[in-house]
């Protein structure tokens, strides 16, 4: 199960990075309206990502599919 959260966490993290990417390409190049909307757009998906992201890392830990430790230590099993 882990193995599934690391993959949607990776798609996601995929996902933000490259709607940053077309934000700033609309930011700089700023050609009136049209680049105006993707930019909104861009944002929008990125939000909505890092919100959906949040949301299920929260789940995961709720349902124990994941588990904190601190750093340096050893990771945990998470309680089955």
């Amino acid at each position: 199960m882990q193995s599934l959260v690391w993959i949607v966490v990776l798609l996601c993290l995929a996902g933000i990075f490259t709607s940053l990417g077309s934000g700033l390409f609309h930011l700089s190049r700023g050609r009136g309206e049209e680049d105006s909307r993707k930019l909104g757009r861009a944002l929008t998906v990125r939000i909505t990502l890092s919100v959906a992201l949040f949301l299920f890392l929260l789940l995961a830990w709720h349902e124990g599919w994941i588990a904190p430790h601190p750093f340096g230590a050893p990771a945990v099993a998470p309680h089955p």
